[in-house]
């Protein structure tokens, strides 16, 4: 056992309860009309991504997502939302700096303590669906749930395909494919930027991530026997029959995306272990990017 294949099982817990606290959490939220900048490194900035393409589809105000260390947060925005599960990533706190006085901070984190909850106004700190496995996988989900429902979607369907996301027998094509391109359709794309990130980290896998009509441009190339397209949401069917055209495995999504998710993790979990990998301490990463 790893602590990231508790941590994985341990959703669908760590789910019910951040909705029963979302009256909790909503006034540290944006409201409607606000403008709002994202931001986040890898895992959360994937997050932010799909956060700020639901909440713009939702018609609550113009939303953006930035890398925190590529962030324009000098324009006109109400409030800067920051999602960092340990509060100390440089490029979050350098980000803060180039906050001008009258934009509203708020943070979703994992430490209440961190340097970035004491730098923000408004602070969720979700401490339960913290990780001790480097890659993260609950705290992603958990937030981004936590995300949805304060847009008034509903979140019935995520937490009945977890579930299943967490019981269905991994697909053989999967676990013996050489390669895997993830592919995602509005919000979804960054949740399929964050199951090819976590293939990557776990297992040290050759996986990549595109939205589903740029993926036509190019990268359809790599697709081959022996090889796998996972859409993360539906594919048009043209685009799925060419897919399937190339010999490729093509995985034919029946889950809320956020639970397609779920299964990308447990996915990253097999294939590092079937490779002698710790999936808990992958090579080269740290639980937080602190520079120099």
């Amino acid at each position: 056992m790893s602590y990231t294949r508790d941590e994985i099982a341990s959703q669908p817990d760590c789910w019910e309860r951040v909705l029963e606290e979302l009256p909790a959490h909503t006034p540290a939220l944006p409201v409607p009309g606000e403008r709002v900048a994202v931001i986040g490194c890898g895992t959360s900035l994937f997050m932010a991504q799909a956060y700020a393409q639901l909440r713009e589809d939702a018609g609550l105000g113009l939303t953006d997502a930035f890398p925190a260390s590529e962030a324009r947060l000098h324009r006109a925005y109400d409030r800067v939302l920051a999602l960092t599960r340990s509060g100390t990533t440089t490029e979050i706190l350098t980000a803060f700096e180039q906050v001008p006085a009258t934009t509203r901070i708020s943070v979703v984190t994992a430490v209440a303590d961190s340097p970035a909850a004491t730098a923000a106004h408004d602070v969720i700190c979700l401490d339960y669906a913290d990780e001790r496995s480097v890659v993260q996988t609950r705290f992603p989900t958990t937030q981004l749930l936590l995300l949805r429902a304060h847009l008034g979607l509903d979140t019935d369907r995520a937490r009945t395909d977890v579930t299943t996301a967490l019981t269905t027998e991994l697909e053989p094509e999967l676990l013996a494919a050489e390669q895997i391109t993830f592919i995602g359709t509005g919000w979804s794309t960054g949740l399929a930027a964050e199951a090819a990130l976590k293939v990557r980290e776990a297992a040290a896998w050759w996986t990549e991530s595109y939205s589903a009509m740029e993926y036509r441009h190019g990268p359809v190339a790599v697709a081959a026997p022996g090889r796998v397209v996972w859409p993360l949401s539906p594919l048009p069917e043209t685009l799925a029959d060419q897919v399937r055209a190339t010999g490729a495995h093509l995985r034919t999504p029946a889950l809320d995306p956020l639970a397609e998710l779920v299964v990308a993790q447990r996915l990253a979990v097999e294939l590092a272990t079937a490779a002698g990998r710790d999936p808990d301490r992958p090579a080269h990463l740290t639980r937080s990017v602190i520079l120099g």
